[in-house]
């Protein structure tokens, strides 16, 4: 691994406060090079970062997608053709096939942190 890409790997990106994410809802962030990512909060305080394109309509839109899950297994619904994509992995649960992006999350001192 390179000096550059050592570094990409340790470089976070401060989101917001947790206390400002509601449980079962998504918001969108804008990452320093224009990427956009939904950030989740579960009812149970996990949080997740995915991709906010949904990967079927190319929209900007997961970040306003419905919170559910399958036999214990957290996942968000796209609103626009209600494709569902697991929180944890990005997979599409319709589709084996197609994934959107997940980022690592960290939540220090109350503040949710991203890795992009």
């Amino acid at each position: 691994m390179t000096a550059v890409e050592e570094k990409r790997a340790t470089e976070v990106v401060e989101i917001c406060r947790f206390d400002r994410l509601i449980p079962g809802r998504g918001v969108a962030a804008l990452l320093p090079d224009g990427r956009q990512v939904a950030i989740f909060r579960t009812m149970t305080d996990d949080v997740y970062a995915l991709s906010n394109v949904d990967p079927f309509t190319k929209a900007a839109v997961l970040s306003r997608g419905i919170i559910g899950d399958v036999k214990g297994v957290p996942h968000v619904a796209s609103p626009m053709l209600k494709h569902r994509f697991e929180l944890a992995t990005g997979y599409s649960l319709e589709d084996e096939t197609v994934a959107v992006r997940t980022y690592p999350v960290r939540v220090i001192e109350g503040v949710v942190y991203i890795q992009p």
